[in-house]
């Protein structure tokens, strides 16, 4: 009768080995039941067998667990793209994403780039526009006042029109510049964004699905042992 307990519970000591590949390695097996329902009919589907009270190896569950979540990708969104390809990698090499993609883009930034964000930052700001005033205000001043006999730009100042227009026709596409290297670094951090937020969506949804499994698996065994201690009740009961 106790054997046939243990057969019931599934607790007959066997030497643990992974069912897909053979592997006997303690340290990289765990149970098959915690691959989840949706791995496990991938397996099915590949091998044609799978065992939940057996084990796998960290290999193939990371193989299978990927393929899964390419049919679950190609299913929703009908082709993987090259970010989702990045995605799937990350899981299965178990990367992480979280990290500040302005370090990587300003790296790759060149000498003139970095001069042109300098220079559009200073032309956006309070410092420029004070400076440029009183270069203005002092020009007038020398050509009204101290150089009134001779001024080298007289009024109406055609020389500090040019000098003006010169400035505002360099400016105004470096400041482009900037503003296009700016919309690029927006768009990588979009890109990012949306990486990581895929790849949590797909661990979350693989997480849930493992819990409800051993919940329902936990439900399963928890009522198979009451049947059990429920018979021995009804044998000892008879024997009395």
């Amino acid at each position: 009768m106790m054997k046939e307990t243990l057969e019931k519970t599934g607790h007959e000591k066997t030497d643990p080995a992974c069912q897909l590949c053979g592997n006997k390695k303690t340290s990289q097996l765990k149970r098959a039941i915690f691959v989840g329902p949706s791995v496990a009919q991938v397996i099915i589907k590949e091998t044609g067998g799978w065992d939940e009270t057996g084990w796998i190896c960290s290999d193939d569950f990371l193989k299978y667990q990927q393929k899964y979540v390419e049919k679950l990708l190609a299913e929703e969104k009908g082709e993987l793209t090259t970010l989702d390809r990045e995605v799937l990698r990350a899981l299965h090499e178990q990367e992480i994403f979280s990290k500040n993609p302005d370090i990587d883009y300003d790296a790759n930034l060149g000498f003139a780039d970095r001069l042109s964000d300098k220079l559009a930052s200073f032309g956006g700001s309070w410092t420029f526009i004070i400076m440029f005033g009183f270069f203005i205000f002092g020009w007038m001043a020398i050509n009204t006042w101290i150089l009134f006999s001779k001024p080298f730009d007289p009024f109406p100042f055609i020389l500090l029109n040019l000098v003006l227009s010169s400035l505002a026709a360099i400016q105004a596409p470096v400041i482009m510049m900037s503003q296009n290297r700016q919309e690029a670094r927006d768009r990588k951090r979009a890109i990012h964004d949306y990486q990581i937020n895929l790849k949590a969506e797909l661990e979350i949804r693989q997480l849930h699905q493992k819990i409800d499994h051993i919940l329902s698996h936990q439900w399963e065994r928890l009522i198979e042992i009451q049947k059990i201690q429920m018979e021995l009740i009804d044998e000892i009961r008879n024997n009395n």
